[in-house]
C-alpha cells in the first residue's frame, strides 16, 4: 500500500487540512493518506498548542468518516525533538509491507535543504507537493527533482493561527471546520483564553 504522509501540529485540523488529505487520496496513485500529529517539541515555548492527545483526538475526529484518510500518533513515540528522517525508518521498519511518501505545501520547498539527511529523504522517497498562495518565490534547486509530484490540488488558505485568533475574539468559525471538530473545541473551550 502507498501512503503518504502529511504532518502537522493541526492545531487545530480544518477544513483545508481535510481537502488537501482527501484531494492526495482521490487523485493521486496514494492509497492513504496518514495525518501525522507532531507532538509539542519541548525546545520550544509552548503558547497555544494543545495538549498532544487532544489534537490527535480532534484529528481522529476530523477523519472518521473518510476511509482513505487515517490519524496516526507515530511521532508520540520517538524521542523529541524528533526529525522527519527517523519517522520514515521507524515507519519503514513497523511497516514494512508499505511504500512511504512525504506530503508538503510549495512554501515548505525553499527550507528542504536545511533538513536533517534530506539528501537521504529524496534519494528514497516521493514527495508530494500542494499549491499554496505566497509572495515567496520557491528559489531551491530541488523543484523539479525527479522525486517531487507537483499535484494539481485546490489551493486552500486558512490558518489555523487565523482559527485560533478568531476564536479567542469571540467569531463564528464554524464553518473552517468539520462540525465534530467544531463541537470539540466548543464544549472544552479551547483557545478562547
Amino acid at each position: 500500500m502507498k501512503i503518504g504522509l502529511y504532518f502537522g501540529t493541526f492545531n487545530p485540523i480544518h477544513i483545508g487540512h481535510l481537502i488537501i488529505a482527501n484531494h492526495l487520496a482521490e487523485h493521486t496513485d496514494l492509497d492513504q493518506v496518514w495525518m501525522v500529529v507532531t507532538p509539542h517539541n519541548p525546545l520550544k515555548q509552548k503558547n497555544t498548542l494543545l495538549d498532544d492527545r487532544n489534537r490527535l483526538h480532534m484529528v481522529r475526529l476530523a477523519t472518521e468518516n473518510y476511509p482513505k484518510i487515517k490519524a496516526s500518533d507515530i511521532e508520540f513515540h520517538l524521542s523529541q525533538p524528533n526529525f522527519t528522517v527517523n519517522t520514515l525508518a521507524h515507519l519503514k521498519d513497523k511497516f514494512p509491507q508499505h511504500e512511504f511518501s512525504l506530503i508538503m505545501g510549495e512554501d515548505n520547498l525553499n527550507s528542504l535543504h536545511k533538513w536533517k539527511n534530506y539528501d537521504y529523504i529524496l534519494e528514497n522517497y516521493d514527495i508530494y507537493i500542494y499549491p499554496r498562495i505566497t509572495s515567496e518565490v520557491t528559489k531551491s534547486d530541488l523543484k523539479n527533482h525527479a522525486r517531487f509530484h507537483k499535484i494539481d490540488a485546490p489551493i486552500v488558505e486558512i490558518s489555523s493561527t487565523f482559527i485560533r485568533e478568531s476564536i479567542q475574539n469571540k467569531k463564528n468559525v464554524r464553518p473552517l471546520l468539520p462540525e465534530t471538530v467544531w463541537e470539540e473545541i466548543d464544549y472544552n473551550n479551547y483557545y478562547r483564553k
